[in-house]
């Protein structure tokens, strides 16, 4: 198993994956279109870091995507989106990879990740086993249009 920094050009090696995972396993709508757009936005905003996992031949088995984001005082690293392909789910290979972004943020001068996550069970369960707790200082806040 291979983890190493995913640049633009895996963004098509990562596609399917997005795809098939978020409208097949969560209810999604994506489309080639967005889900390529999407991943493009994270891929390239300043200050972008993104890990990929692989095997030997070339196969991925997931990704995880974010970017450093400055404050005042330190410096964040903003998790956008990890995904380990479903069929791999539940071997660990996700905490594997979110182990290997956590030290390489670390190493690059992050004082903390930073993340929005669904309220649900599973979330819960995978970002708690990992020392993730619920931040006591901000909420997330929206206002839909009509």
């Amino acid at each position: 198993m291979q983890i190493k920094e995913m640049n633009v050009e895996d963004i098509d090696l990562v596609l399917p994956l997005y795809l098939e995972y978020y409208n097949k396993h969560e209810g999604g709508c994506w489309t080639e279109a967005t889900a390529k757009k999407r991943i493009k936005q994270v891929m390239t905003i300043d200050d972008s870091f993104s890990l990929i996992m692989k095997d030997d031949d070339g196969n991925v088995y997931g990704f995880v995507m974010g970017y450093f984001k400055q404050y005042d005082d330190i410096v964040g690293y903003t998790l956008e989106e990890i995904i380990i392909a479903y069929q791999y789910q539940n071997q660990g290979l996700g905490s594997k990879l979110l182990a290997a972004l956590e030290a390489k943020v670390k190493e690059a001068g992050a004082s903390c990740v930073e993340l929005q996550a669904v309220n649900d069970e599973m979330h819960e369960k995978y970002y708690g086993k990992a020392g993730y707790s619920d931040a006591k200082n901000f909420v997330m806040k929206v206002k839909w249009f009509e």
